[in-house]
């Protein structure tokens, strides 16, 4: 393709992805499909023209490990799974706040618990509330959350205790989920983010790329979540469990992961793609591609079953794309 065609091509899928009312799904799927350089000069553009500029971090802890109800394919905390998965109870408010204030120092300015299960007793959702008041006591970070299947009650009560954004991944396509789970249903994932919104929360969602999803139930996911316009989408890249089903799963290829991420900036023009589980499988050039083509924020630090990233690590990606990060900061030296 000669350089002036290639050119007027990203041009108008630039116009296609910011014009209002953004791309369209049969647009967005000829993209995938066609010049992948075009596709990722495209997204490139829009990173550039519509993302926030300052590359965000947040941190989690597994607050709440192991024998999960849900069959999800992927997941080494399924109790249907023999995955040699750490199984603890609530870690208690004091470790949540240690963990909390261990983040902090590192410079992100959001952190969330994480809890195994498909959802929470009443008492639980109490001791969850304790543990935020005393974790908006003692740190500055904003307090986020991810504990399954909740309903709007539970989350006002969360929200007063100091909630200020509930996570609830779709993971993959609704019309694939079913491939993968089947003890509970995108509807079901979709009426708990709605909860989250009518309780005043902000909402975090994305999901899992690499589980077999086709060309279309990718561009399928990325309107789904477009649809939801949670204010950060995770961008899980599956890093296979043995054990699980999906655990003799390739992982997936450099020119996947950078398509997806291209498409998914196409689609939410303006939300945070955040790097998250799977980000310690990408070698630095794919990381740093991934960052030009859309990834906007992280997640770093210690993860669930699996390492995260280092902070300076992508600090580092991020200063070098142009981001602003914690003003504090500086490259380690060499």
């Amino acid at each position: 393709m000669a350089e002036t065609d290639r050119e007027t091509q990203v041009k108008e899928l630039v116009a296609q992805a910011t014009r209002a009312g953004g791309i369209t799904p049969a647009e967005a799927l000829a993209a995938l499909k066609g010049d992948r350089a075009v596709l990722r000069a495209a997204a490139h553009a829009v990173t550039a023209s519509c993302t926030p500029r300052r590359f965000d971090f947040c941190g989690i802890v597994n607050a709440r490990s192991g024998r999960c109800s849900e069959n999800c394919r992927w997941c080494a905390q399924s109790a249907h799974w023999k995955t040699g998965c750490e199984n603890h109870g609530w870690i208690g408010t004091e470790a949540a706040v240690a963990a909390a204030q261990a983040a902090e120092a590192n410079g992100v300015s959001r952190f969330a618990l994480v809890t195994s299960g498909r959802a929470q007793t009443p008492e639980q959702v109490d001791e969850i509330c304790a543990a935020l008041r005393e974790m908006g006591r003692r740190t500055r970070v904003h307090l986020c959350a991810s504990l399954g299947l909740v309903g709007e009650a539970d989350l006002r009560k969360l929200k007063e205790a100091g909630l200020s954004r509930y996570h609830c991944n779709l993971e993959t396509a609704p019309s694939h989920f079913g491939d993968l789970c089947t003890t509970h249903t995108p509807e079901e994932k979709l009426a708990t983010l709605k909860a989250a919104r009518a309780a005043g929360l902000e909402v975090c969602c994305g999901g899992i790329l690499g589980m077999g999803e086709t060309d279309e139930q990718l561009v399928e996911f990325a309107f789904v979540l477009k649809e939801v316009a949670p204010q950060s989408i995770p961008v899980n890249i599956l890093h296979p469990i043995p054990g699980t089903p999906l655990g003799d799963r390739p992982v997936l290829d450099r020119d996947r992961v950078l398509d997806s991420v291209a498409l998914l900036r196409l689609v939410n023009p303006a939300t945070p793609l955040r790097f998250a589980g799977g980000r310690r499988d990408l070698d630095d050039a794919t990381a740093r591609e991934a960052v030009h083509v859309g990834m906007s924020a992280g997640i770093a630090g210690p993860l669930l079953t699996t390492p995260g990233a280092d902070y300076d690590d992508d600090r580092q990606l991020a200063v070098e794309a142009g981001y602003d990060v914690a003003p504090d900061w500086r490259p380690p030296a060499k």
